[in-house]
Protein backbone atom coordinates (compact mmCIF):
# COMPACT_ATOMS: atom_id res chain seq x y z
CA UNK A 1 0.00 0.00 0.00
CA UNK A 2 1.44 3.32 -0.61
CA UNK A 3 2.67 6.35 1.59
CA UNK A 4 -1.65 8.63 0.79
CA UNK A 5 -3.79 5.05 0.66
CA UNK A 6 -1.79 4.31 3.99
CA UNK A 7 -2.12 7.63 5.06
CA UNK A 8 -5.92 8.12 4.11
CA UNK A 9 -6.86 4.33 5.90
CA UNK A 10 -5.15 6.03 9.45
CA UNK A 11 -7.22 8.84 9.40
CA UNK A 12 -10.74 7.25 8.71
CA UNK A 13 -9.49 4.90 11.56
CA UNK A 14 -8.69 7.52 13.84
CA UNK A 15 -11.75 9.68 12.66
CA UNK A 16 -14.12 6.38 13.27
CA UNK A 17 -12.43 6.39 17.37
CA UNK A 18 -12.80 9.84 17.60
CA UNK A 19 -9.31 11.02 18.65
CA UNK A 20 -10.28 13.65 17.36
CA UNK A 21 -13.54 14.58 18.76
CA UNK A 22 -16.63 13.49 16.63
CA UNK A 23 -17.28 17.00 15.99
CA UNK A 24 -15.49 20.34 16.85
CA UNK A 25 -12.96 22.94 16.64
CA UNK A 26 -10.41 20.17 17.14
CA UNK A 27 -12.35 17.61 14.78
CA UNK A 28 -12.21 20.44 12.13
CA UNK A 29 -8.50 21.45 12.57
CA UNK A 30 -7.82 17.77 12.08
CA UNK A 31 -10.18 17.24 9.11
CA UNK A 32 -8.00 20.16 7.69
CA UNK A 33 -4.73 19.08 7.77
CA UNK A 34 -5.75 15.76 7.01
CA UNK A 35 -7.64 16.56 4.03
CA UNK A 36 -4.13 18.42 2.93
CA UNK A 37 -2.23 14.94 2.39
CA UNK A 38 1.08 13.59 4.09
CA UNK A 39 3.17 15.10 2.05
CA UNK A 40 1.71 18.99 2.31
CA UNK A 41 3.99 21.77 3.38
CA UNK A 42 3.04 23.21 7.05
CA UNK A 43 0.83 25.56 7.15
CA UNK A 44 0.42 28.84 8.26
CA UNK A 45 -1.07 30.01 11.82
CA UNK A 46 -3.00 32.89 9.56
CA UNK A 47 -4.13 29.88 6.91
CA UNK A 48 -5.28 28.03 9.80
CA UNK A 49 -7.11 30.84 11.65
CA UNK A 50 -8.98 32.07 8.73
CA UNK A 51 -9.72 28.19 7.21
CA UNK A 52 -10.46 26.30 10.28
CA UNK A 53 -11.38 29.24 13.25
CA UNK A 54 -12.86 31.59 10.40
CA UNK A 55 -10.76 34.46 11.55
CA UNK A 56 -10.61 36.60 8.26
CA UNK A 57 -8.07 39.17 9.91
CA UNK A 58 -6.00 36.53 11.50
CA UNK A 59 -2.41 37.37 13.23
CA UNK A 60 0.77 36.25 11.97
CA UNK A 61 0.89 34.34 15.79
CA UNK A 62 -2.37 33.14 16.34
CA UNK A 63 -2.52 32.04 19.62
CA UNK A 64 -5.78 29.91 18.99
CA UNK A 65 -3.87 28.20 16.54
CA UNK A 66 -1.09 27.07 18.59
CA UNK A 67 -3.41 26.20 21.52
CA UNK A 68 -5.69 23.93 19.31
CA UNK A 69 -2.59 22.16 17.46
CA UNK A 70 -0.69 21.78 20.67
CA UNK A 71 -4.07 19.98 21.74
CA UNK A 72 -4.48 17.87 18.63
CA UNK A 73 -0.73 16.58 18.75
CA UNK A 74 -1.21 15.71 22.69
CA UNK A 75 -4.56 13.45 21.37
CA UNK A 76 -2.25 12.19 18.82
CA UNK A 77 0.32 11.48 20.99
CA UNK A 78 -1.78 9.41 23.86
CA UNK A 79 -3.87 7.52 21.51
CA UNK A 80 -1.00 6.19 20.38
CA UNK A 81 0.99 5.36 23.37
CA UNK A 82 -2.12 3.49 24.33
CA UNK A 83 -1.50 1.10 21.71
CA UNK A 84 1.96 -0.10 22.73
CA UNK A 85 1.47 -3.73 21.66
CA UNK A 86 1.05 -1.96 18.02
CA UNK A 87 4.55 -0.84 17.35
CA UNK A 88 4.59 -1.95 14.00
CA UNK A 89 1.45 0.05 12.50
CA UNK A 90 1.48 3.24 10.88
CA UNK A 91 0.98 6.13 13.22
CA UNK A 92 0.00 10.16 12.30
CA UNK A 93 2.06 12.15 13.90
CA UNK A 94 1.88 15.95 13.84
CA UNK A 95 5.38 17.24 14.10
CA UNK A 96 6.83 20.14 16.43
CA UNK A 97 7.51 23.13 14.86
CA UNK A 98 5.07 22.32 11.70
CA UNK A 99 1.39 22.55 11.18
CA UNK A 100 1.35 19.08 8.72
CA UNK A 101 0.15 15.47 9.38
CA UNK A 102 2.83 13.27 8.61
CA UNK A 103 2.57 9.40 8.29
CA UNK A 104 4.81 7.26 10.51
CA UNK A 105 5.70 3.69 8.63
CA UNK A 106 6.96 1.05 10.01
CA UNK A 107 10.95 1.60 9.23
CA UNK A 108 10.40 4.93 11.51
CA UNK A 109 8.84 3.66 14.03
CA UNK A 110 12.17 2.43 15.21
CA UNK A 111 14.17 5.57 15.11
CA UNK A 112 14.17 6.92 18.21
CA UNK A 113 10.96 9.35 19.35
CA UNK A 114 10.79 12.52 20.91
CA UNK A 115 9.66 12.09 24.64
CA UNK A 116 6.35 13.72 25.59
CA UNK A 117 5.00 14.65 29.25
CA UNK A 118 3.73 11.02 30.27
CA UNK A 119 -0.12 10.40 30.49
CA UNK A 120 -1.56 10.54 34.28
CA UNK A 121 -0.79 7.05 35.84
CA UNK A 122 -3.76 6.45 38.26
CA UNK A 123 -0.37 4.30 40.46
CA UNK A 124 1.81 7.32 40.92
CA UNK A 125 0.33 9.33 44.27
CA UNK A 126 -0.43 5.95 45.25
CA UNK A 127 3.11 4.61 45.50
CA UNK A 128 4.59 7.78 46.52
CA UNK A 129 1.50 8.24 49.88
CA UNK A 130 2.38 4.17 50.36
CA UNK A 131 6.47 4.90 50.24
CA UNK A 132 5.28 7.66 53.36
CA UNK A 133 3.57 4.80 55.37
CA UNK A 134 6.10 2.07 54.78
CA UNK A 135 9.12 4.54 55.72
CA UNK A 136 6.93 5.61 59.11
CA UNK A 137 6.08 1.84 59.86
CA UNK A 138 9.72 0.74 59.35
CA UNK A 139 10.44 3.76 61.91
CA UNK A 140 8.12 2.43 64.70
CA UNK A 141 10.17 -0.88 64.14
CA UNK A 142 13.45 0.68 65.18
CA UNK A 143 12.48 2.57 67.85
CA UNK A 144 12.15 6.21 66.14
CA UNK A 145 8.83 7.14 67.27
CA UNK A 146 7.47 6.65 70.41
CA UNK A 147 4.28 4.34 70.29
CA UNK A 148 1.45 5.52 73.05
CA UNK A 149 -0.72 4.00 75.11
CA UNK A 150 -4.55 4.01 72.96
CA UNK A 151 -6.96 6.90 74.50
CA UNK A 152 -10.97 6.73 74.15
CA UNK A 153 -10.39 8.73 70.67
CA UNK A 154 -9.01 5.30 69.45
CA UNK A 155 -11.00 3.01 71.52
CA UNK A 156 -13.88 2.04 68.91
CA UNK A 157 -11.16 1.80 66.21
CA UNK A 158 -9.56 -1.09 67.99
CA UNK A 159 -12.66 -2.77 68.85
CA UNK A 160 -13.81 -3.15 65.48
CA UNK A 161 -12.81 -5.99 62.90
CA UNK A 162 -12.43 -4.06 59.93
CA UNK A 163 -9.19 -2.70 58.33
CA UNK A 164 -8.36 1.13 58.36
CA UNK A 165 -7.86 3.54 55.60
CA UNK A 166 -5.46 6.33 56.26
CA UNK A 167 -6.95 8.65 54.21
CA UNK A 168 -4.01 11.48 53.54
CA UNK A 169 -5.90 14.59 52.13
CA UNK A 170 -4.32 15.90 48.74
CA UNK A 171 -4.59 17.95 45.66
CA UNK A 172 -4.41 18.07 42.02
CA UNK A 173 -1.81 20.07 40.06
CA UNK A 174 -1.63 19.90 36.64
CA UNK A 175 1.02 21.69 33.96
CA UNK A 176 0.58 24.16 31.93
CA UNK A 177 2.99 23.67 28.76
CA UNK A 178 3.89 26.26 25.91
CA UNK A 179 4.62 24.28 22.92
CA UNK A 180 6.59 27.24 21.69
CA UNK A 181 8.52 28.47 24.60
CA UNK A 182 8.37 24.99 27.06
CA UNK A 183 10.87 26.92 29.44
CA UNK A 184 7.91 28.59 30.64
CA UNK A 185 5.99 25.88 31.43
CA UNK A 186 4.78 25.39 34.86
CA UNK A 187 2.62 23.77 37.57
CA UNK A 188 -0.35 25.01 38.96
CA UNK A 189 -2.78 24.68 41.79
CA UNK A 190 -6.06 25.94 40.48
CA UNK A 191 -9.02 25.80 42.97
CA UNK A 192 -11.18 24.62 40.20
CA UNK A 193 -9.55 22.03 38.99
CA UNK A 194 -9.31 19.24 41.32
CA UNK A 195 -9.20 15.89 38.94
CA UNK A 196 -8.24 15.17 35.41
CA UNK A 197 -11.74 15.31 34.42
CA UNK A 198 -11.98 18.60 35.63
CA UNK A 199 -9.35 19.87 33.52
CA UNK A 200 -10.66 18.52 30.24
CA UNK A 201 -13.66 19.92 30.53
CA UNK A 202 -12.16 23.46 31.09
CA UNK A 203 -10.18 22.77 28.66
CA UNK A 204 -12.67 22.33 26.22
CA UNK A 205 -15.05 25.35 27.89
CA UNK A 206 -12.38 27.92 28.27
CA UNK A 207 -9.55 26.87 25.83
CA UNK A 208 -8.20 30.76 25.92
CA UNK A 209 -7.34 30.06 29.68
CA UNK A 210 -6.60 26.49 29.76
CA UNK A 211 -5.15 25.32 26.36
CA UNK A 212 -2.18 24.93 27.73
CA UNK A 213 -3.03 22.82 30.25
CA UNK A 214 -2.29 19.23 30.49
CA UNK A 215 -2.69 16.94 32.80
CA UNK A 216 0.76 15.34 34.31
CA UNK A 217 -0.33 12.86 36.85
CA UNK A 218 0.71 14.74 39.70
CA UNK A 219 -0.72 15.23 43.27
CA UNK A 220 0.59 16.87 46.55
CA UNK A 221 0.53 16.42 49.96
CA UNK A 222 1.16 19.30 52.39
CA UNK A 223 4.20 18.61 54.71
CA UNK A 224 1.98 18.67 58.08
CA UNK A 225 0.66 15.45 57.25
CA UNK A 226 4.04 13.33 57.15
CA UNK A 227 3.89 14.95 61.12
CA UNK A 228 0.68 14.05 61.81
CA UNK A 229 1.31 10.09 60.27
CA UNK A 230 4.42 10.25 62.64
CA UNK A 231 1.85 10.67 65.46
CA UNK A 232 -1.31 8.20 64.16
CA UNK A 233 0.78 5.12 62.62
CA UNK A 234 2.27 4.39 65.80
CA UNK A 235 -1.35 4.17 67.78
CA UNK A 236 -2.67 2.18 64.69
CA UNK A 237 0.61 -0.41 65.13
CA UNK A 238 0.14 -1.04 68.71
CA UNK A 239 -4.09 -1.59 67.95
CA UNK A 240 -2.88 -4.44 65.46
CA UNK A 241 -4.76 -2.84 62.93
CA UNK A 242 -4.32 -3.51 58.91
CA UNK A 243 -3.47 -0.19 57.53
CA UNK A 244 -3.61 0.75 54.05
CA UNK A 245 -2.59 4.66 52.85
CA UNK A 246 -4.19 6.58 50.26
CA UNK A 247 -4.93 9.97 48.87
CA UNK A 248 -8.51 11.31 49.51
CA UNK A 249 -8.63 11.46 45.79
CA UNK A 250 -8.60 7.95 45.14
CA UNK A 251 -11.40 7.23 48.05
CA UNK A 252 -14.77 5.80 46.87
CA UNK A 253 -18.02 5.84 48.44
CA UNK A 254 -18.13 1.91 48.79
CA UNK A 255 -15.04 2.28 50.60
CA UNK A 256 -16.76 3.19 54.00
CA UNK A 257 -18.43 0.20 53.47
CA UNK A 258 -15.03 -2.21 54.18
CA UNK A 259 -13.05 -0.19 56.15
CA UNK A 260 -12.87 2.50 59.31
CA UNK A 261 -11.21 5.30 58.43
CA UNK A 262 -8.72 7.60 59.59
CA UNK A 263 -8.22 11.24 58.18
CA UNK A 264 -5.27 13.23 58.15
CA UNK A 265 -5.34 16.58 56.63
CA UNK A 266 -6.23 19.63 55.73
CA UNK A 267 -10.16 20.70 55.38
CA UNK A 268 -10.00 21.63 52.15
CA UNK A 269 -8.42 17.90 51.04
CA UNK A 270 -11.23 15.69 52.91
CA UNK A 271 -12.92 15.56 49.27
CA UNK A 272 -15.89 13.16 49.03
CA UNK A 273 -15.36 12.73 53.21
CA UNK A 274 -16.53 16.35 53.89
CA UNK A 275 -19.95 16.34 53.43
CA UNK A 276 -20.32 13.22 55.30
CA UNK A 277 -18.12 14.55 58.42
CA UNK A 278 -20.00 18.24 58.36
CA UNK A 279 -23.88 16.73 58.04
CA UNK A 280 -23.49 15.48 61.82
CA UNK A 281 -21.33 18.57 63.07
CA UNK A 282 -22.34 21.63 64.82
CA UNK A 283 -19.70 23.65 62.33
CA UNK A 284 -19.56 24.16 58.67
CA UNK A 285 -17.12 25.09 56.78
CA UNK A 286 -17.03 28.93 55.84
CA UNK A 287 -16.57 31.39 53.05
CA UNK A 288 -13.19 29.55 52.98
CA UNK A 289 -11.66 26.06 54.09
CA UNK A 290 -9.99 29.20 56.58
CA UNK A 291 -12.79 29.33 58.29
CA UNK A 292 -14.85 27.24 60.55
CA UNK A 293 -18.43 28.60 61.69
CA UNK A 294 -20.69 27.44 64.44
CA UNK A 295 -24.23 26.93 62.94
CA UNK A 296 -26.19 27.82 65.97
CA UNK A 297 -24.31 31.03 67.06
CA UNK A 298 -22.41 32.44 63.94
CA UNK A 299 -19.56 32.37 65.65
CA UNK A 300 -16.32 32.11 63.02
CA UNK A 301 -12.83 30.97 63.91
CA UNK A 302 -10.45 31.81 60.57
CA UNK A 303 -7.10 31.23 60.46
CA UNK A 304 -4.50 33.91 60.00
CA UNK A 305 -1.59 31.77 58.84
CA UNK A 306 -1.75 32.54 55.10
CA UNK A 307 -1.55 36.02 56.07
CA UNK A 308 1.18 35.94 58.79
CA UNK A 309 3.22 32.69 57.76
CA UNK A 310 6.27 35.09 56.36
CA UNK A 311 6.36 37.37 59.03
CA UNK A 312 8.15 36.94 62.88
CA UNK A 313 4.10 37.54 64.42
CA UNK A 314 1.90 35.27 66.11
CA UNK A 315 -1.11 34.29 64.19
CA UNK A 316 -3.72 31.77 65.23
CA UNK A 317 -4.83 28.50 63.24
CA UNK A 318 -7.63 26.14 63.89
CA UNK A 319 -7.58 22.19 64.26
CA UNK A 320 -10.63 19.91 63.79
CA UNK A 321 -11.01 16.95 65.68
CA UNK A 322 -13.71 14.55 65.19
CA UNK A 323 -15.11 10.69 65.83
CA UNK A 324 -18.25 8.86 64.95
CA UNK A 325 -20.12 6.07 63.25
CA UNK A 326 -20.52 6.40 59.73
CA UNK A 327 -24.31 5.67 58.45
CA UNK A 328 -22.09 2.18 56.74
CA UNK A 329 -21.14 1.53 60.39
CA UNK A 330 -17.74 2.40 59.16
CA UNK A 331 -16.06 4.31 62.61
CA UNK A 332 -14.50 7.53 61.49
CA UNK A 333 -11.59 9.67 62.84
CA UNK A 334 -11.01 13.18 61.43
CA UNK A 335 -7.76 15.05 62.17
CA UNK A 336 -7.85 18.03 60.18
CA UNK A 337 -7.14 21.89 60.13
CA UNK A 338 -7.97 24.99 58.26
CA UNK A 339 -3.80 25.58 57.91
CA UNK A 340 -1.16 23.64 58.69
CA UNK A 341 -0.10 24.78 62.01
CA UNK A 342 -3.37 23.67 63.31
CA UNK A 343 -1.98 19.94 62.23
CA UNK A 344 1.38 20.26 63.32
CA UNK A 345 -0.69 21.21 66.77
CA UNK A 346 -3.35 19.18 66.77
CA UNK A 347 -1.46 15.59 66.03
CA UNK A 348 0.24 14.55 69.02
CA UNK A 349 -2.98 15.43 71.14
CA UNK A 350 -5.06 13.44 70.13
CA UNK A 351 -2.31 10.39 69.75
CA UNK A 352 -1.13 10.95 73.21
CA UNK A 353 -1.90 8.72 76.04
CA UNK A 354 -3.47 10.79 78.33
CA UNK A 355 -6.24 13.10 76.94
CA UNK A 356 -7.23 16.39 79.14
CA UNK A 357 -10.16 18.19 79.99
CA UNK A 358 -12.92 18.20 78.19
CA UNK A 359 -11.83 16.56 75.35
CA UNK A 360 -11.35 14.13 77.58
CA UNK A 361 -14.98 13.67 78.95
CA UNK A 362 -16.48 13.15 75.20
CA UNK A 363 -14.08 11.39 73.49
CA UNK A 364 -15.74 8.51 74.54
CA UNK A 365 -18.97 9.47 74.54
CA UNK A 366 -19.64 7.49 71.16
CA UNK A 367 -19.11 10.49 68.70
CA UNK A 368 -17.74 13.73 69.19
CA UNK A 369 -15.88 16.79 67.77
CA UNK A 370 -13.93 19.34 69.20
CA UNK A 371 -11.90 22.81 67.79
CA UNK A 372 -8.42 23.47 69.28
CA UNK A 373 -6.97 27.01 68.59
CA UNK A 374 -2.98 26.69 67.96
CA UNK A 375 -0.60 29.27 67.88
CA UNK A 376 2.30 29.52 65.52
CA UNK A 377 5.29 31.50 64.44
CA UNK A 378 6.52 31.32 60.75
CA UNK A 379 4.76 27.59 60.33
CA UNK A 380 5.65 26.29 64.44
CA UNK A 381 3.19 25.43 66.54
CA UNK A 382 3.80 27.09 69.66
CA UNK A 383 0.63 26.73 72.30
CA UNK A 384 -2.39 25.15 72.06
CA UNK A 385 -6.00 25.85 73.77
CA UNK A 386 -9.56 23.99 73.36
CA UNK A 387 -12.30 26.11 71.98
CA UNK A 388 -15.08 23.45 72.14
CA UNK A 389 -15.58 20.06 72.86
CA UNK A 390 -19.02 18.36 71.84
CA UNK A 391 -20.86 15.40 71.17
CA UNK A 392 -21.73 14.67 67.86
Amino acid sequence: MDVTRQFEAEVERLRAAQVPGASGRLRDLFDFLAARGPDADSASQEEIAREVFGQAEADADDATVRVYVHRLRKKLEDHYAARVDETDAPRIELPSGIYALRLEAEEAAEAPRAVSPPARNPWIGRVVVAAIGLLLVASIAFGMTLSPSRNAIWQPLGDSDRPVLLVLGDYYIYGEIDPVRPELSRLIRDFRVDSEAELAALMEAEPERYGYAEDVGLTYLPVASAYGMQHVIPVLAEAGKDVTVIASSELEPDMLNRYDIVYVGLLSGMGLLEEGVFAGSSLRVGESYDELVDRESGQTWTSDEARTLASPAFYRDYAYVSAFEARTGAQVVVIASERETGLRGISPIVASGDLEGELADVAGSGGFEALVQVTGQQGADLDDRLILARER
